[in-house]
């Protein structure tokens, strides 16, 4: 199965997007096998998330994930795409106060992987980080609003951004990212009005999450939209399948085949 003849999409493509209000599409994907379905669909973004430390790995938040393990996830990715920029997480402690260890992390995801750029949590206290990454010509897209990997700092998935003062840092840390030279920028779970003024006021693609729909693109957990997650039902979420209930159905009938010696038959054995 191979992609449809259309040209590779690169941060000039999205960036063109935006200007021509052509809104971007951007999932989750962590394997091969996924992310040549997803590619083959048309996505314009494949985002390899630390969140393969919760759907893939069983964590509870997205803390555990190494960099070897983001480096194995986005090389089976890679591997499976070729239309989709493919973005992958800088886990955690990887880039948090040590701008030369934030290099060294990049670096390695780029080489290791073949993906085509990076993602970081953060604003102004990890700017550093992003200025060395981006002098040594790695593409960065932001993520600002609920982060992550900063669950601890936060203590809850809360809505971000909900009093003043905070979403008068977001805005400034969204113009310093865009200003810097980030790509690109995600929006998680902020008041819908703070995330278009965002949108509008910088030049950079934004897309979102929970963010509402006058940002310039979406994103979600592929694991969470095609129903596989059950444990995750957030309000930004929209279950497109629920594939936790087919693929069960699925496995039940193979057991009850097996069991009753229905399963092969003679025209499913040699």
């Amino acid at each position: 199965m191979k992609t449809p003849n259309v040209p590779k999409v690169t941060t000039h493509v999205l960036n063109e997007m935006k200007v021509r209000g052509k809104k971007i599409s951007m999932l989750t994907s962590y394997d091969y096998s996924m992310a040549r379905i997803v590619d083959c669909a048309g996505i314009d973004v494949i985002l390899v998330g630390d969140s393969a430390s919760n759907v893939m790995a069983g964590h509870k938040t997205t803390l555990p994930v190494t960099l070897n393990e983001m480096i194995y996830h986005a090389s089976s990715v890679t591997r499976g795409s070729e239309r989709a920029l493919v973005v992958v997480d800088l886990p955690f402690g990887t880039y948090q106060g040590n701008s030369r260890k934030a290099l060294e992390s990049a670096i390695r995801i780029m080489k290791e992987s073949s993906a085509d750029a990076v993602k970081l949590e953060g604003g102004g206290e990890i700017i550093e980080s992003v200025i060395r990454i981006l002098s040594a010509g790695i593409p960065v897209m932001g993520h600002l609003g609920l982060t992550p990997q900063s669950i601890h700092k936060f203590g809850t998935y809360r809505v971000r951004a909900t009093e003043p003062e905070e979403a008068k840092k977001i805005i400034a840390d969204a113009q310093l990212l865009a200003d810097t030279g980030c790509f690109a920028l995600v929006l998680e779970k902020i008041p819908a009005k703070l995330a278009e003024k965002i949108t509008k006021s910088i030049k950079i693609p934004v897309i979102g999450i929970g963010a509402g729909n006058k940002v310039d693109g979406q994103v979600l957990v592929i694991h969470d939209m095609l129903g596989i997650n059950q444990d995750f039902s957030p309000r930004f979420l929209r279950r497109y399948h629920n594939l936790h209930e087919e693929i069960k159905m699925a496995v039940e009938k193979y057991i009850r085949d097996v069991k009753n010696v229905d399963f092969p038959n003679e025209n499913e054995q040699y």
